[in-house]
């Protein structure tokens, strides 16, 4: 069966309070939420190690 790639997966991610705020900032920063500034990230660094194809990050 082919995985739907329009669904997200949720899951729940545990950090620290200091870094909690600084990727809130960070977020608001670039007019993104957090759940996006996370996603984006995660992309970012996909793409930079080779692990996933150039394609266009969610915005």
């Amino acid at each position: 069966m082919a995985e739907d790639k329009s669904k997200k997966k949720s899951f729940v991610l545990r950090m620290d309070p200091e870094t909690f705020r600084d990727l809130e900032k960070w977020a608001a920063d670039e007019f993104r939420s957090l759940n996006g500034q996370i996603e984006f990230l995660l992309h970012q660094a996909l793409k930079n190690t080779g692990r996933r194809k150039d394609r266009k990050p969610p915005s």
